[in-house]
C-alpha cells in the first residue's frame, strides 16, 4: 500500500537527516525563534468558511500537479487572495515537496504557515519550528495513542499547533480523547486513495464541543461544496489541487469563497 510505502521510506530519510544534522544542532537553532501564529484563530471566522490553501506539487495519485512551479509566485497569490492560511506540504519523495518550502514560505507571509508531511518522530517537531512553521500536521493513522498525545505535546511546548487528521469513526475518536481541539477530517481514504465528501459529514455530527475547529480535507474544488460544508458546520476547507491546477489562484479562490 502506498501509505505503507511512504512511511516506510520516511523512516529511512529521517536517518539520514538525522545524521546530516543531529538533534542538538538543531535544538540550538530554537533561540530566536519568532513567535507562531496562531492557525485555530485564523481558520475561525463567522459568517463563512475558511480557506487552507495548500502547495502541492506533485502527489502519489495524480502525479505532477503543477509543472510550472514557482513557489514565491504561489505563495503570493495565496496572500493575496484572501486565504486564512497556508499549508506547505514537505516530503519530497511521493509529493516533491521540500522541508526548505516552509521556512520560504514563512518568509513571503504574515498567514499561518501548516506543515504537511507524515510526521512519525520528535525530530520532525523541532524542525517544523526551526523552519518556521506555525503548525504542523498529525495523521492519525500512523501514529498509535501515546504518540499522538505525546507529539501535541511536545509541540505545545514549542508553540506550535497541531492539526489531527481523521477519516473514520474510530481514528476521530482516538483525536478526541487526545485533546486535539483543531481536527481535519480527510476525505481522501489513505490506503486507496478514493474520495468522498460524505465523510466529513457522517464525523461531523461526533465532535460535539464547540470550540473544535473542524477542517474538511480533500475533494473540495467547488462553491456549491464549500456552501454545503458551511451548511454542515464545518469551519475551514483545506484546497489543493485545484488551486494548483488554476491559471489564476486569486480568481479561483474568489470563487470558491463568494468574496470579490
Amino acid at each position: 500500500m502506498i501509505l505503507e510505502q511512504i512511511i516506510s521510506q520516511k523512516r529511512h530519510d529521517l536517518k539520514t537527516i538525522k545524521e546530516r544534522r543531529p538533534l542538538d544542532s538543531l535544538l540550538s537553532s530554537l533561540k530566536g525563534m519568532p513567535p507562531c501564529r496562531s492557525l485555530k484563530a485564523a481558520l475561525r471566522k463567522q459568517g463563512r468558511v475558511s480557506i487552507l490553501a495548500e502547495i502541492k506539487k506533485a502527489s502519489p495519485s495524480k502525479g505532477m500537479i503543477r509543472p510550472d512551479f514557482n513557489l514565491e509566485e504561489i505563495t503570493d497569490d495565496f496572500t493575496l487572495s484572501g486565504v486564512s492560511a497556508i499549508s506547505v506540504i514537505t516530503e519530497e519523495k511521493f509529493f516533491y515537496g521540500k522541508p526548505d518550502y516552509l521556512q520560504a514560505v514563512r518568509s513571503r507571509t504574515e498567514l499561518p504557515v501548516l506543515r504537511k508531511d507524515f510526521i512519525i518522530d520528535p525530530y520532525q517537531i523541532y524542525e517544523t519550528r526551526v523552519l518556521g512553521g506555525d503548525a504542523l500536521l498529525l495523521i492519525v493513522a500512523v501514529l498509535n495513542k501515546y504518540e499522538l498525545v505525546f507529539f501535541q505535546k511536545l509541540a505545545s511546548e514549542l508553540n506550535l499547533e497541531c492539526l489531527v487528521e481523521v477519516h473514520n469513526k474510530e481514528e476521530l475518536q482516538m483525536a478526541l480523547d487526545s485533546g486535539a481541539s483543531l481536527i481535519g477530517i480527510n476525505n481522501r481514504d489513505l490506503k486507496t486513495f478514493e474520495i468522498d465528501l460524505n465523510v466529513t459529514f457522517n464525523l461531523r455530527r461526533y465532535i460535539t464541543d464547540q470550540s473544535t475547529v473542524v477542517v474538511s480535507e480533500s475533494g473540495i474544488s467547488s462553491r456549491p461544496q464549500v456552501d454545503e460544508l458551511y451548511r454542515n458546520k464545518i469551519d475551514a476547507v483545506l484546497v489543493g489541487e485545484v488551486l494548483m491546477r488554476s491559471e489564476n489562484i486569486k480568481a479561483k479562490v474568489k470563487e470558491l469563497t463568494g468574496v470579490y
